[in-house]
């Protein structure tokens, strides 16, 4: 029976993710900064641990706890949408910690159990920002587009041992606590200037159209886990799979 260890399970992408791999009778390592048995079902294929990847004794007790693992998920992330003018250097700085530090902290824990079985899967959680940038994401989408770099040398680096390394891009995900997370870092000091266009990006955030679900991540990362040839990047939503196709069409 295979493991998966998964970041970021509180709630969205991490905790659907977490829920698609038990219900396909997988044993799961769901970390989240503050556990909470009551956000998935019981399950003795279930270990919920604390993890906090910006922490570097909270990663090694993780591991140390979840055990032998076959595939990192490397999903835990902050969002931050805000005018560069209006962040400052310790909310940047939170953000790259979190979504890009974090990431290669994570992988670089699990790689040397990978290397020594010659085998093992990485997949990381970015988002099409990289791909089509959007307003006020300039920080946010700098650290993601950090992680796709490294996913992409990294999956050169570990062809040789066995070891797999993917980029999961979801798109535009309403429905998760990314746009109120982003929003509770803004600072009160925004030049009034931008106020009207940070209104009218938010709007924008919520209206309707074609969106990525938090089912559509996990149907994903479970492409890329399961199938050995799947792709390096694989898009994750109606609108993400939209515009992979533009991108290849051009």
């Amino acid at each position: 029976m295979n493991t998966v260890l998964i970041t970021g399970c509180s709630s969205g992408f991490g905790l659907e993710i977490a829920r698609h791999f038990l219900e396909r009778d997988w044993k799961v390592v769901a970390t989240m900064r503050t556990p909470d048995p009551a956000l998935l079902p019981r399950s003795d294929r279930l270990r919920i641990v604390a993890l906090d990847v910006t922490d570097a004794a909270s990663i090694r007790a993780a591991i140390d706890a979840a055990g032998a693992v076959d595939v990192l998920v490397n999903n835990a992330g902050i969002g931050m949408l805000n005018p560069l003018e209006a962040i400052t250097m310790a909310s940047a700085r939170e953000v790259f910690e979190t979504n890009t530090l974090g990431t290669i902290a994570m992988t670089q824990a699990v790689l040397p159990a990978f290397r020594a079985r010659g085998a093992g899967v990485i997949v990381n959680v970015t988002s099409t920002v990289t791909l089509a940038p959007r307003p006020l994401l300039s920080v946010y989408t700098a650290s993601k587009a950090a992680v796709n770099a490294f996913t992409e040398s990294l999956a050169l680096e570990l062809e040789p041992l066995g070891i797999r390394a993917h980029l999961v891009l979801p798109g535009r995900a309403p429905d998760t606590r990314f746009g109120a997370g982003a929003r509770s870092r803004m600072q009160g000091d925004v030049p009034q200037a931008y106020r009207p266009f940070v209104d009218t990006v938010f709007a924008g955030m919520q209206a309707p159209g074609p969106v990525t679900l938090p089912e559509d991540v996990a149907r994903a990362v479970w492409r890329v886990v399961t199938e050995p040839a799947a792709p390096l990047r694989v898009p994750a939503g109606e609108d993400a799979e939209a515009l992979a196709a533009t991108q290849k069409a051009a």
